[in-house]
């Protein structure tokens, strides 16, 4: 594992609960009960939370005078590193609590992995809170889907959309790339194909419970860990950093 590697493999950490951070806070002020919009909200400030730490870390990593702020909102679209199913668009709630539910599940398990290993005790560090936030994350979307999927038959109707158009974007959570094989050799992350089982399983019983239909595996959606976006990221990128870069010299 080379200095370079580290250092990208700490930013896709930061990438991906930035993006879905942010992506979550559009539902302040939004959710469908208040519970709910405090709960999203509260989530929403985890993930940034997260990515902060991260950021900060892969800043220290780098050594280049790059801190939290320049690699959240001084970076372009095809600089990000995050998975895509983190930027997809929130569309319904349904839409929302399906992608919180794939992405927790995965999350959960590389963390629990990261609070343990012995290679970055920062990383450790970081990991070991988040993996009580990501319990929190996981259960709440797991809950949210299991009472729309065993709802009505439009919210199942709904729900089951949800499911089958987001599933594509799940397979590149493990598809590991020449960063991934070199940090997992180091004993920094894990092995992402033996996550893939224990994903499925936690994924597939919630399904169950929902009375939802597992899609068949197939065909994936990748490029995200190589820069290469959908257009919902740049839209959201723009909105999150014309302030900062508007004013690029501003103290607040």
């Amino acid at each position: 594992m080379t200095k370079a590697q580290h250092f990208t493999a700490v930013l896709r950490l930061g990438d991906d609960a930035l993006v879905l951070g942010q992506r979550l806070s559009a539902w302040c002020g939004h959710g469908p009960i208040l519970e709910e919009d405090i709960a999203l909200s509260n989530i929403a400030l985890d993930l940034i939370g997260q990515a902060r730490n991260f950021f900060t870390l892969a800043g220290t990593l780098e050594n280049e005078g790059r801190d939290e702020d320049a690699l959240a909102y001084f970076r372009s679209d095809r600089e990000f590193q995050n998975h895509l199913l983190v930027e997809q668009p929130n569309g319904h709630f349904g839409d929302t609590v399906v992608r919180q539910m794939f992405f927790s599940a995965f999350a959960l398990d590389r963390y629990m992995f990261l609070a343990h290993q012995t290679v970055n005790s920062d990383v450790a560090g970081i990991a070991a809170k988040a993996v009580k936030e990501l319990h929190y994350h996981w259960e709440h979307a797991a809950q949210w889907v299991i009472r729309l999927g065993d709802g009505t038959p439009e919210s199942q109707h709904k729900v089951q959309d949800s499911v089958d158009h987001l599933w594509a974007f799940t397979g590149e959570f493990f598809v590991p790339d020449d960063v991934d094989t070199a940090c997992t050799e180091a004993g920094l992350m894990p092995d992402l194909r033996e996550l893939e089982s224990s994903w499925h399983e936690k994924v597939a019983a919630c399904l169950k419970r929902a009375t939802l239909r597992v899609p068949e595996k197939g065909w994936t959606h990748q490029g995200g860990k190589q820069g290469m976006h959908s257009e919902h990221l740049s839209y959201m990128l723009a909105e999150m950093q014309v302030l900062p870069r508007t004013y690029p010299d501003a103290k607040w």
